[in-house]
C-alpha cells in the first residue's frame, strides 16, 4: 500500500479538474496543465478532491500509483502557486542577467554563454549572482535550472560555480606543502 497515493488532493478554490480522452486537466489562476492519465490508474474527482487508487492489483498498477499521486498533486501546486528555484553564482567575474528571452552568463568562458529561455518560465536576476527561475510546470522549472547549472558546476575547494540555494557543497581540503 502506497502511504502517499492513499491521501486524496484537496483542490482548492478557484481550481478545477476535468478528465477527457485519457488526460486530466487542472486549471487555476495561474494557468492549465494537463497529465496524461496512465491505464493501471484510476482517477476519481468528487467533493472538491481527487482520489487516486490503482485500477486493478498488478504490481505495475501499485509501482505507478504513489508516483501518479504526486504529478497530481504538482499540477494542482503548480497553477495555484507555482514553483521557482533559486540558483546562487560563486566566483570572482561570474555573474548572470536576464535580457529579455535570454538568461546571458559570465563563467569565467572566453565567451559570454547565452541560455534561451523557453515559454511558460520566468527567470529573474535581482542581483548578478541570484538567479530565480519559475513557473507553474515543475518539471520545466527543475529542467531549465540543472541546464543552467551544467554550465559550471560547484567545485570542492573554493566553491566556485553554480549552485541550488541551500545545496550543500562538501569542501576538500587543497594541496599541502
Amino acid at each position: 500500500m502506497s502511504r502517499i497515493g492513499k491521501k486524496p488532493i484537496a483542490l482548492p478554490g478557484g481550481v478545477t479538474a476535468t478528465t477527457e480522452g485519457g488526460i486530466l486537466s487542472v486549471k487555476g489562476p495561474k494557468g492549465t496543465l494537463s497529465l496524461q492519465m496512465a491505464d493501471d490508474i484510476s482517477y476519481k474527482i468528487e467533493d472538491g478532491q481527487i482520489a487516486v487508487n490503482p485500477a486493478n492489483e498488478t504490481k505495475r498498477a501499485r509501482s505507478f500509483w504513489g508516483m501518479q499521486r504526486t504529478l497530481v498533486q504538482n499540477l494542482v501546486t503548480g497553477v495555484t502557486d507555482g514553483f521557482t528555484k533559486v540558483l546562487e553564482i560563486t566566483g570572482v567575474g561570474y555573474r548572470a542577467t536576464a535580457q529579455g528571452k535570454n538568461l546571458k552568463l559570465q563563467l569565467g568562458y572566453s565567451h559570454d554563454v547565452n541560455v534561451a529561455i523557453p515559454d511558460g518560465i520566468e527567470i529573474k536576476t535581482p542581483d548578478q549572482t541570484t538567479v530565480e527561475i519559475s513557473g507553474i510546470d515543475r518539471q520545466k522549472v527543475g529542467q531549465i535550472a540543472a541546464e543552467i547549472r551544467r554550465w559550471r558546476k560547484p567545485e570542492p575547494y573554493k566553491g566556485k560555480g553554480i549552485k541550488y540555494r541551500g545545496e550543500y557543497i562538501f569542501r576538500k581540503e587543497g594541496k599541502k606543502k
